[in-house]
């Protein structure tokens, strides 16, 4: 359901105008693909936390396979390539990457280290 609603974009040119269209917003992507079984959870997600971060953040949804730098302690490239499917934990580092974004930051630490609860 969640990948149904989310907000879509489907070229490289609309993702560059969701991010050029937002001065205020964090500016949230999910890359990825709509049948993937990880990517439906984590749409889910998304979808039932976005009225509750609409003030600071806007969540879209891309089938491409990019990513924004945070770092996860998982040693990673700064990705967050597994279902996060604690809505809280989802919008504490949305908050974090926000704060960060808004002093200039290029990269941000995740208020919570996950490098050993998720082992790949």
């Amino acid at each position: 359901m969640g990948s149904v609603v989310l907000p879509h974009l489907v070229t490289g040119w609309h993702v560059d105008q969701a991010i050029m269209s937002e001065d205020e917003r964090l500016v949230i992507i999910r890359f990825g693909r709509n049948w993937d079984p990880d990517c439906m959870r984590q749409d889910e997600v998304l979808y039932r936390i976005a009225d509750r971060v609409k003030n600071f953040a806007v969540i879209y949804v891309c089938d491409l396979d990019q990513h924004m730098m945070c770092d996860f302690g998982t040693g990673n490239n700064n990705k967050l390539n597994w279902v996060l499917g604690d809505k809280q934990e989802l919008i504490d580092i949305i908050e974090t990457i926000y704060r960060g974004a808004k002093k200039g930051r290029g990269l941000v630490v995740s208020p919570k280290d996950y490098s050993t609860r998720y082992r790949y």
